[in-house]
């Protein structure tokens, strides 16, 4: 009902009164007037006047499967999706499905995940409607350790999806975070599953933030959203497709290569701290360096202060610009 209620006041440019909506409908006031509450706890603004009605102002549009469907050019990413209206976290959904012999590719989305999650334990926090979350359950034939690689085939196939939109000039903090205008407005987190050096399956989990108009304190001064940034926002479903349609060209590519060799040029355009100062920090240790650029297998290619140059491995340290986030 909430879709047809959103339909209506959408071809509207008026008010319209819960008597009309009920009498389209063939439902009480009472159900009109529930289902509206539900809509603004989703994130649509819509106005309650008395002797008026309801009007739409904006919205969020609600994520199903269909929408995101609607938008896929994919050979097998998406042949398969799960789309939850509220989950605990898109990953975890995503390694219980591969845990039971889950389809490779298939995507889990969610328009509110109450335990996301980011690398190190982080959490990922949202109102429902804000940020486009979609995870992707992979069957790779590859060695176990090209697995860490996977998340910066995903962090491009981001920045090229954002590129795309009006006001949007994204970048890499090595190796993952997406960032525009210096703040962080996507996060990756690739988690695997193995027996031995045998993969069973590799999940890459995705959120961007679409929707979000504020942020905690402790992170507004280094995040950011689409909507922040260009003042619209972005359908989710259509973003979560093509971000799937750019993900599955390029992990095929990586899969088929094993290396990021084909990717240097275009990750290294894309880096935001490259040929500038940073600090690498390892526990309570912080060493300045000259970022230089992506290596092949996926470390972070520094210069230090006697000119030699190094491979700084991602699982090992964090990377930060020398006067801030990056």
């Amino acid at each position: 009902m909430r879709k047809k209620i959103l339909a209506i006041l959408k071809s509207s440019n008026d008010y319209v009164s819960g008597q009309e909506l009920a009498r389209q409908l063939n439902v009480s006031r009472t159900a009109v007037w529930k289902n509206i509450k539900t809509l603004q706890s989703e994130g649509c603004l819509i106005e309650a006047v008395n002797n008026k009605g309801y009007r739409l102002v904006s919205c969020p549009e609600v994520l199903d499967e269909s929408g995101i469907r609607s938008h896929l050019t994919t050979k097998y990413i998406g042949n398969k999706i799960f789309c939850y209206d509220e989950t605990d976290s898109t990953n975890t959904r995503a390694k219980h499905e591969g845990e039971s012999g889950g389809e490779n590719g298939s995507l889990f989305a969610a328009n509110l995940q109450t335990a996301g999650k980011g690398r190190r334990g982080r959490s990922w926090v949202s109102q429902k409607g804000e940020i486009a979350a979609v995870s992707f359950l992979l069957r790779p034939e590859i060695e176990i350790e090209c697995v860490s690689r996977i998340t910066l085939v995903a962090a491009v196939a981001v920045a090229r999806v954002l590129a795309k939109l009006e006001g949007l000039k994204p970048r890499i903090k090595w190796p993952n975070d997406v960032v525009v205008n210096g703040k962080k407005i996507c996060g990756i987190l690739t988690e695997m599953s193995s027996e031995g050096m045998d993969i069973n399956y590799v999940v890459v989990g995705i959120g961007i933030n679409d929707y979000n108009e504020t942020f905690p304190d402790n992170i507004a001064y280094k995040a950011t959203s689409i909507k922040l940034e260009n003042g619209k926002g972005y359908d989710r479903a259509m973003l979560i497709a093509d971000l799937a349609n750019e993900f599955e060209q390029l992990f095929d590519e990586f899969v088929n290569r094993k290396d990021l060799s084909f990717l240097l040029e275009e990750y290294n355009s894309l880096l935001v701290n490259k040929d500038e100062k940073v600090y690498v920090i390892s526990d309570d240790k912080k060493t300045e360096y000259t970022a230089i650029g992506l290596s092949p297998n996926g470390g972070l290619l520094v210069k230090n202060e006697l000119g030699e140059i190094e491979n700084i491995i991602s699982g090992e340290v964090s990377v930060r610009g020398i006067y801030g986030y990056v």
